[in-house]
């Protein structure tokens, strides 16, 4: 079995002061944000995933979404350059478990250019990159030089509607890109693109080959998925959705690094 491993890194006592670009700053209940993300945390562990923890990054509001701090493809990671500068503290914590105790080789994005994690939606050797607020031309660019050599088709797509690319569109295990349509700049850019009911039923985490976690507040889309014969894994984050995060932006998941 590929060897799954996830990176994680538990929220900030600061979360409430994390960014928000496009929704009303609601108040945000750090203690309740703690057990969800503890019960995220145990999902993972639970299918089997092997949870390896950050150094918490307590001057970092926006840390926990650690998505954000690295793209990876096969072995290779590429150190992001957040667009965001508050956020550049972030990568070093992320960059040190991957090299000293994953033994992963790291390309970082250099100034210029810039690029959140969040940014990038892999499906199989096709990488998804959204162009918009957070990663500008010159870090798709470095993108393309990082991974292309590596066999890796990159297809930049626009993203102006949403914070992330993928707070517009993530994939199911067979390989479908899901998106709230209203959300999403280019369905077409998809081969197959399925349009989910709610904004947060296009947030999903592969679990396994059948089953997705998902936002528990997006109860039509599971449905869906159910129907297509996949296994929804509800959890709740909704101290997270208030600052903008899904299910993708709390873990970096890297599959079977030596393929």
């Amino acid at each position: 079995m590929p060897s799954r491993k996830a990176l994680v890194r538990r929220p900030s006592p600061r979360l409430a002061e994390g960014i928000v670009t496009r929704l009303d700053r609601r108040p945000v209940d750090v203690a309740l944000a703690l057990t969800q993300w503890e019960n995220y945390v145990s999902i993972l562990q639970g299918y089997g995933w092997d949870v390896r923890e950050v150094e918490p990054a307590d001057d970092c509001p926006d840390g926990v979404f650690v998505e954000d701090t690295v793209v990876m493809f096969r072995n290779v990671a590429l150190i992001a350059r957040p667009g965001a500068e508050s956020r550049r503290a972030e990568p070093p914590g992320v960059e040190s478990v991957l090299v000293e105790r994953l033994g992963c080789s790291v390309n970082r994005v250099r100034a210029p250019g810039t690029l959140d994690g969040g940014d990038v939606l892999k499906v199989g050797d096709t990488v998804y990159v959204g162009r918009g607020g957070r990663t500008n031309a010159e870090g798709v660019r470095q993108l393309r030089a990082a991974f292309e050599p590596l066999g890796a088709r990159v297809v930049a797509v626009p993203v102006s509607r949403v914070l992330h690319l993928k707070s517009a569109v993530t994939a199911l295990p067979d390989g479908t890109v899901i998106g709230y349509e209203p959300l999403v700049d280019s369905p077409a850019a998809y081969p197959r693109f399925l349009s989910v009911p709610e904004e947060a039923g296009a947030h999903v985490v592969v679990l396994d080959g059948n089953s997705v976690l998902m936002a528990a507040s997006a109860p039509k889309s599971a449905e869906l998925f159910s129907d297509l014969g996949f296994t929804p894994v509800p959890v709740d984050i909704g101290e997270f959705e208030k600052l903008e995060g899904c299910v993708t932006c709390l873990s970096v998941r890297l599959r079977d690094l030596h393929t």
